[in-house]
């Protein structure tokens, strides 16, 4: 038996590969590979093996099966100081396998591809390799398996210093059961949601890292950007930064309110977003028009947030922005001479994000004490109503606008939430509270006069007439809300004693 030592190498990404194996033939590897690798290392000029010289068995079935053989995972999983093991490999003249370089079929990429069938998809789930894989960790204490072409480098350095150290080569195995771990989690979850279930008897869910962050929600605390792979819709993670420090883990939350937020709007929006809860929200004819309205909504609050818009940034409304400390302006693009002005402030993040919803409704994942809850994104709207008039007097067509614009609002309010709004823009807006009223206060009191002739929005139904109460004598004239509360007439007979109109959506949006 050969005292050489043997490194298969099987993968899908290229990358690196040529150099790495030279490299290994330069140490004194036998190299053995298969299909596409084999040829892109024989291009090379480089000596490798056909795994079918080691197995003495013909690749089979389109190459479906060509590495499921115990030449290949007897000389993985042997272990070289069990002496037993190693007499059986030597009675079945099988040789050792030191070295493992395989990367899977690209099974995200192909379900990332528009129109791609499932038979495509089924193709495209690699058997062989996470085996092959899970063999070589299985047996880090004498095999080195390299999952990442980024890691052919550090393999081949400690190789040429003599061997690769225990530690490393159980980091690589670690980084392999991940990998594994998260291709395994992708194909389930595809299967899932080809049959459907929404919510499984075990629930895997894989993300991939964005970035380390400099520290949490505060100093002291560690933490990290994963982001989902394929996600359909906007997302922080696909953004662009144009300018501006690195975001911190405040700035991904808060900035990700003011995105979900402002994706509510067909027509030109701004959205101002202050600690996850908006500050200011405005609609126009224009981008330069809904900024102005959304600044105007609160521009104390204002004062370093985040704004969101869904039109490009052009020199007018960048001029504006200019005017006041941001942290984040995100829009789906930037006139360059938009960029000219903005960048002058070289703190402030820009970042170019597509205003697209995802395709098929998400989940949301909420951590607990040591569980998970998890429900479907709250993607409840008008159009999936039919608003119920619960009072004498109707509401008059601005009314019925600016109610609109209020219920899209305080769905992204944390709850107790209350919004008063008029002519396309918010004016005051009560988040978290204990109570309903206290949150109905807040917001008139920042709306302050302008609350004479508003709309008031309320996330829940009112469990007393108090809050009506509040907005009569703020001068508030139409109120939206879900209604379904065993005292809606305590509140209907407040309304039309003031001359209120309500309308009741028969939806709820509570947001913890």
């Amino acid at each position: 038996m050969s005292t050489r030592k043997r490194a298969l190498l099987s993968v899908s990404n290229k990358q690196g590969l040529t150099v790495f194996a030279k490299k290994l033939i330069e140490l004194d590897y036998e190299l053995v590979s298969t299909g596409g690798t084999k040829r892109a290392i024989e291009a090379e000029g480089l000596p490798v093996k056909s795994i079918s010289d080691i197995t003495n068995f013909p690749e089979i079935m389109d190459g479906r099966v060509k590495t499921l053989h115990p030449s290949v995972h007897g000389g993985l999983l042997a272990k070289r100081g069990n002496d037993e093991h190693m007499s059986q490999l030597d009675e079945l003249d099988i040789q050792t396998i030191d070295l493992v370089a395989v990367n899977l079929y690209p099974f995200k990429e192909t379900i990332a591809k528009e129109g791609v069938t499932e038979a495509d998809a089924i193709e495209n789930i690699d058997i062989g390799g996470p085996t092959m894989l899970r063999s070589a960790a299985k047996s880090f204490e004498d095999v080195a398996v390299v999952v990442d072409p980024a890691d052919y480098e550090q393999v081949i350095t400690g190789l040429q210093e003599g061997e690769l150290s225990f530690e490393a080569r159980k980091k690589l195995a670690a980084k392999v059961f991940r990998h594994t771990a998260n291709y395994d989690a992708m194909i389930a979850e595809y299967f899932t949601e080809a049959v459907q279930e929404a919510y499984p008897e075990t629930y895997t869910v894989t993300y991939e890292k964005v970035q380390d962050l400099r520290y949490g929600e505060n100093p002291h605390q560690t933490a990290a950007f994963y982001q989902k792979a394929n996600y359909g819709g906007a997302s922080l993670a696909d953004a662009k930064q144009l300018n501006g420090k690195e975001l911190s883990y405040n700035n991904i939350q808060d900035a990700n309110a003011a995105l979900d937020i402002v994706l509510e709007f067909e027509e030109p929006a701004a959205v101002a977003v202050k600690h996850m809860n908006p500050c200011g929200v405005g609609t126009g004819r224009a981008i330069f028009e809904a900024y102005g309205k959304a600044y105007a909504g609160d521009p104390i609050s204002i004062f370093g947030g985040i704004v969101a818009l869904n039109r490009e940034v052009d020199e007018e409304t960048a001029a504006k922005l200019k005017e006041i400390f941001l942290e984040i302006v995100i829009a789906p693009s930037f006139s360059q001479a938009a960029l000219d002005l903005l960048t002058q402030k070289k703190n402030l993040r820009l970042l170019e994000i597509e205003m697209k919803k995802p395709e098929t409704q998400s989940h949301k994942l909420t951590s607990v004490s040591g569980g998970l809850l998890i429900q479907d994104t709250d993607e409840g709207s008008l159009e999936d109503v039919e608003l119920e008039v619960a009072t004498e007097r109707l509401p008059t067509e601005q009314e019925l606008k600016d109610l609109a614009l209020g219920w899209q609002v305080v769905k992204h309010v944390k709850s107790n939430a209350i919004v008063i709004a008029k002519s396309d823009q918010t004016l005051g807006v009560g988040a978290g509270q204990m109570n309903r009223v206290g949150a109905a206060k807040i917001a008139l009191e920042q709306a302050g006069d302008q609350s004479e002739g508003a709309i008031m929005a309320s996330d829940a139904f009112f469990p007393m007439p108090d809050t009506v109460e509040t907005a009569a004598q703020a001068g508030v004239k139409a109120i939206i809300q879900p209604g379904g509360s065993k005292r809606d007439q305590d509140s209907i007979d407040a309304c039309n004693q003031h001359g209120i109109a309500m309308v009741f959506t028969r939806m709820r949006h509570f947001k913890h």
